[in-house]
């Protein structure tokens, strides 16, 4: 907001049907044009039919019936409690399928923020080598149209993401899994304030810049603005240097221009 930037507030089902939270988040949207989307977070939102699944409960042991049903009590709640009924989409955890995004435009969301360049997570989609840029996709059948605009991960070498995925796949599966799992840690540079240090957000969008790139996406979960909700910021100190680190980025990012904010569905 100080910087001129309208937000996606991407909300969960325990978020959105909350009145105290309905109550913070609708002024941003009717007075700063943030955009309300849908998070799914399946674990927690009904309809409830996983019976004794332990947790972390992975979206693939569900059927398709209920997590469309899960995503329909989702984007109906949203709609009910703010202006308008939301158009894109994040899954809880990154954990899509296929399946899962075939769902989206059924339900009237035409953009998903679901996929992470440069991961790798163990017994899910290979989505690795994933562009950084937004692209296009056909989900479904009938085949609908879907914008899919991935998290910015970027390799630090040009080509060595390429290389390591061909080396992984190379490799004994379990040493494979290691090798990719391991890229984000050494070889990629990201804008995510929780995830990564500021130097690597600045590095990555110089990187991406350099590299023609046109969009940043940047992510942060509501969660790490409250001390002690997370392991990762147990203190209002870790909270504030959280938050000082994001302002650093977007006045640098707004110095070294130019840079036009937009929201997911735009």
């Amino acid at each position: 907001r100080d910087f001129g930037f309208p937000l996606t507030l991407l909300l969960s089902y325990q978020v959105a049907r909350q009145p105290k939270a309905q109550a913070v988040i609708a002024p941003w949207q009717d007075r700063y044009g943030a955009e309300i989307g849908a998070h799914l977070h399946h674990w927690n939102t009904p309809p409830f039919g996983h019976g004794s699944l332990p947790e972390p409960l992975a979206s693939r042991e569900l059927p398709p019936s209920l997590m469309a049903a899960k995503l329909e009590t989702l984007v109906t709640t949203i709609g009910r409690h703010f202006a308008s009924a939301p158009r894109s989409f994040r899954m809880g955890r990154f954990d899509w399928w296929p399946e899962i995004l075939a769902l989206l435009p059924v339900a009237g969301l035409n953009c998903d923020s679901s996929m992470v360049p440069l991961a790798h997570y163990l017994g899910r989609v290979d989505q690795f080598r994933t562009p950084t840029e937004p692209f296009g996709l056909m989900v479904g059948q009938p085949p609908q149209p879907l914008a899919e605009i991935p998290l910015t991960m970027v390799p630090v070498v040009p080509g060595l993401a390429r290389l390591s995925h061909r080396l992984a796949k190379k490799m004994a599966p379990s040493r494979g899994e290691r090798l990719l799992a391991s890229f984000r840690s050494w070889g990629a540079a990201g804008i995510h304030p929780a995830w990564l240090p500021l130097a690597s957000m600045i590095l990555a969008t110089r990187l991406h810049r350099r590299r023609g790139g046109q969009v940043l996406n940047m992510f942060l979960h509501s969660s790490e603005l409250e001390p002690g909700a997370t392991p990762y910021f147990p203190t209002e100190t870790a909270v504030q240097r959280l938050t000082d680190k994001i302002r650093a980025f977007l006045r640098w990012l707004v110095e070294t221009g130019p840079v036009t904010g937009a929201t997911l569905a735009q």
